[in-house]
C-alpha cells in the first residue's frame, strides 16, 4: 500500500490547494496568502521582543519624506521647417529702428508701443507696476511748474 498527498488546505484561507506529487507540497493557494501569513508571523515575533532588538516601539513613529516635483513644459512650434526668428526690435511709425526718443512725438510713439507690449509681451508684463510708477512720477513733473535753469529735476543730483 502506498500513500500520496493529493491536496491540502491553504494555511491562510482554508481553500483546497492541489498537489501534483512533485517537490515540496504547497501550504498556500496564492503568493498573496503566503506573504500575508509571513507578515502576521513576523509581526507577532517582533511584538514579543524588546525595542532594542527591533520589537514593538512605544514612541512616536518618525517619517522622512522626500518629495520631488517634475515640471514638464510643452512648446508648440507652428512651422517646424523654418528656424525661429529673433523678435523684431521696436520701430517708429516711420519704420526706422527704435532708438532713445529725441523729441515729444517720438516719446508719444514709444509710450504707445510700450502700452501695446505691456499686455501681450511676457518680458514686459512683470514690470508693469514699475513702469506705471515711473510714468506717474514723470506726469507729476510735467504737470508741475517748469524748473528754472539752475534748479535740478527730481531724482537728478
Amino acid at each position: 500500500m502506498r500513500e500520496q498527498l493529493v491536496q491540502r488546505s491553504c494555511a491562510w484561507c482554508g481553500e483546497p490547494v492541489a498537489y501534483s506529487g512533485r517537490g515540496r507540497p504547497p501550504r498556500f493557494c496564492s503568493p498573496v496568502h503566503r506573504r500575508r501569513a509571513w507578515e502576521v508571523r513576523s509581526a507577532e515575533e517582533r511584538a514579543g521582543r524588546p525595542v532594542s532588538e527591533g520589537g514593538r516601539s512605544t514612541g512616536p513613529v518618525r517619517e522622512i519624506v522626500q518629495r520631488t516635483e517634475t515640471v514638464v513644459r510643452t512648446r508648440v512650434v507652428r512651422d517646424s521647417g523654418r528656424m525661429p526668428q529673433a523678435p523684431k526690435s521696436a520701430q517708429h511709425l516711420s519704420g526706422q529702428p527704435y532708438t532713445l526718443p529725441e523729441d515729444a512725438i517720438e516719446w508719444i510713439e514709444a509710450l504707445a508701443a510700450l502700452r501695446r507690449e505691456a499686455v501681450t509681451n511676457p518680458k514686459v508684463a512683470p514690470f508693469r507696476e514699475h513702469i506705471a510708477n515711473a510714468c506717474e512720477e514723470t506726469l507729476q513733473v510735467l504737470r508741475s511748474e517748469r524748473p528754472g535753469p539752475d534748479e535740478a529735476l527730481p531724482g537728478e543730483p
